[in-house]
């Protein structure tokens, strides 16, 4: 039996392709490898397919959005403790609930904790650098880590990642996934990113969060927001 379609319409937006950075950016050497040099083959997929499931919310643990908890062995993780809390929103600005936010982020020493980085910077045992919730029904998200370091990637000469935090995340279907980089304002390392620079001038705010005393925690964190959009003129930027 065919599955029934939804009673609910979904449109979409076409994206803005103009607003978006290049499949293939030769500043950005990896693109060079990985990038699809052919144009994509859409696929026929009916719009039930679309929404079927692609996670479980059951295997979500209670420490799972907390960085600064979820790993520790014999103590708390070093470094400047953040928060980092935003609104994932569709097109129109309507909230998309229960949505899966997943992020992995460099330690304060600019390291991951990850077999293939071999940075020479210390490991953190209390640190394992990733981290997942789900959106509540304002859309709303919240995590708690630590400030990840700068580190140096080998893309060109005295090259060095910007502080940033990778975001993943599902909407109410799998067409709505997006893969990301949050930055933090006032860091004099965006000036000679590739992968920033690669984004249009006018769509690169998109991928900076701003500090907020409200979200800051007395005596504990400082705050920051980073809102997402899945679509449209204002949505963000995704790899």
């Amino acid at each position: 039996m065919k599955p029934e379609l939804p009673s609910r319409t979904v449109a979409l937006a076409p994206r803005d392709w103009s607003s978006q950075p290049p499949l293939v950016s030769p500043g950005y050497k990896s693109t060079l490898l990985r990038a699809p040099r052919h144009a994509l083959v859409p696929t026929a997929q009916g719009l039930a397919q679309r929404r079927a499931p692609v996670y479980g919310a059951d295997q979500l643990g209670p420490l799972d959005h907390d960085l600064t908890r979820n790993a520790s062995k014999n103590g708390e993780p070093l470094g400047e403790r953040i928060i980092v809390a935003g609104r994932v929103t569709d097109e129109d600005g309507k909230p998309v609930r229960h949505a899966l936010v997943e992020v992995w982020q460099a330690n304060a020493a600019g390291r991951y904790a990850h077999k293939v980085d071999q940075h020479d910077a210390p490991l953190d045992p209390n640190f394992l650098g990733a981290g997942r919730c789900l959106t509540d029904g304002e859309g709303r998200y919240s995590f708690k880590s630590v400030k990840p370091g700068a580190y140096p990637w080998g893309n060109h000469p005295n090259a060095w990642r910007p502080n940033h935090i990778h975001f993943s995340l599902f909407g109410d279907y799998f067409a709505s996934r997006l893969v990301t980089q949050m930055y933090f304002p006032g860091d004099p390392l965006l000036a000679y990113d590739p992968i920033y620079q690669g984004v249009p001038e006018d769509a690169r705010a998109l991928m900076v969060s701003r500090f907020s005393l409200e979200v800051t925690e007395p005596d504990f964190a400082l705050g920051y927001v980073f809102d997402i959009v899945l679509r449209g003129p204002l949505g963000t930027r995704f790899e």
